[in-house]
């Protein structure tokens, strides 16, 4: 029994580099009053804010958590590594005095936390330094979301994104590794429509030759429904989900083959750093948008810091290290030095993976890997 164990663990990557032993943010010695100007190395200030609240996920997605990665026998987070509430909702509190405006709550799948709502409603109280509440917005593959949709919108989330790779059953059983069916998650996202949500989003993995040819009937799907549909080129997140360049569709072609059906028309960003390129059908009935961060990098302008379950601060989706800001908020200091230490984090930071990706590929074999996207959030 025992050498059963091991082997099945054996091919095990680990879902943090560190083992929770990220780098020691560095608090300074003059404090400086917390403030919303500082930039990294490439003039980029911090803006957004994602917060993974669990390592767990109900799905297996083959671009995300492999089965035969994350399987039984996969080593998870203990309850206790885990930020508390009180702690993620202290920490969002620092971050809103350095000018974050938006948090995004992500996992795995967040819904999984226990009493999630709970957690919405401290975060929904938070207030900007001129008052005005964060924009607090929330990822999910939508399994459980007609028996979380209600109580969501009353604790106060203001926005849902849904994940959802297909409309054919078979091609989506298929990504999700679960058997888990398309029928389920419509429902939970009608769910969210009528329990109030109105800015819903919609996002699709497109892998070449798995399900690129369900872009066109997603588009039909969701025209003129009020939820904007979004396009993401198959990324190298992490080291486990076995990336291949091939296997990746350019958001110019997805936008060729709607736009071929159904006429699109380029329209603005919503705002700087929106990572999304967005397009609206010429007869007004709606929009898309594409994520292209393999084919048409944004990293110049990305403004996005993440925080991993267990309170690791990561700069980048792709990021190799995290800085360890758990062990600052349960060591008594202070609002102000972990304030500091998020400025000084943040103005020595450099990231722009996209930028440089190819040789840089992670390869586990080889010692170069990227942190797990279930571990620090999408």
């Amino acid at each position: 029994m025992v050498e059963k164990v091991i082997s099945a663990t054996s091919k095990v990557i680990p879902i943090r580099i560190d083992e929770g032993k990220g780098l020691t943010p560095s608090i300074g010695g003059e404090l400086l009053a917390p403030h919303d100007r500082t930039q990294d190395t490439r003039g980029r200030t911090l803006r957004d804010l994602r917060i993974s609240v669990t390592d767990r996920c109900n799905f297996r997605c083959t671009y995300c958590m492999p089965k035969e990665v994350f399987d039984q026998h996969y080593p998870y987070l203990a309850h206790q590594e885990l930020l508390s509430f009180e702690e993620i909702t202290r920490l969002t509190t620092i971050f809103s005095t350095l000018g974050v405006e938006k948090i995004r709550l992500t996992g795995g799948e967040p819904l999984l936390r226990k009493n999630l709502e709970v957690l919405i409603e401290m975060l929904a109280a938070v207030r900007t330094p001129a008052g005005k509440p964060l924009d607090l917005t929330l990822t999910t593959n939508g399994s459980i979301l007609r028996k979380k949709a209600a109580a969501l919108k009353v604790a106060g989330l203001q926005r849902l994104t849904v994940s959802l790779d297909g409309l054919d059953d078979a091609i989506f059983k298929e990504m999700n590794d679960v058997d888990f069916p398309v029928a389920d998650v419509l429902d939970g996202i009608n769910a969210a429509q009528e329990a109030g949500f109105e800015n819903i989003k919609v996002n699709m993995v497109v892998k070449k030759g798995t399900n690129d040819h369900e872009i066109v009937a997603m588009a039909k799907h969701f025209k003129g429904s009020g939820i904007i549909l979004r396009f993401i080129e198959f990324m190298d997140v992490g080291s486990s989900n076995g990336w291949n360049m091939a296997e990746v569709l350019p958001s110019k072609e997805v936008i060729a083959r709607i736009h071929e059906v159904f006429p699109l028309e380029a329209i603005e960003a919503n705002y700087t750093g929106e990572v999304a390129q967005r397009w609206r059908y010429a007869d007004g009935s709606g929009e898309i948008g594409v994520i292209s961060s393999v084919t048409q990098t944004f990293c110049h302008e990305c403004t996005r810091a993440r925080i991993s379950t267990d309170g690791q601060m990561y700069l980048c989706l792709f990021a190799n290290e995290g800085f360890d800001f758990k062990t600052l908020l349960r060591s008594g200091k202070s609002d102000l030095e972990i304030a500091n230490a998020i400025m000084n984090t943040w103005s020595v930071r450099d990231d722009h993976y996209s930028e440089i990706r190819g040789s840089h590929t992670a390869n586990p074999s080889t010692g170069n890997r990227k942190v797990e996207m279930s571990y620090i959030g999408g």
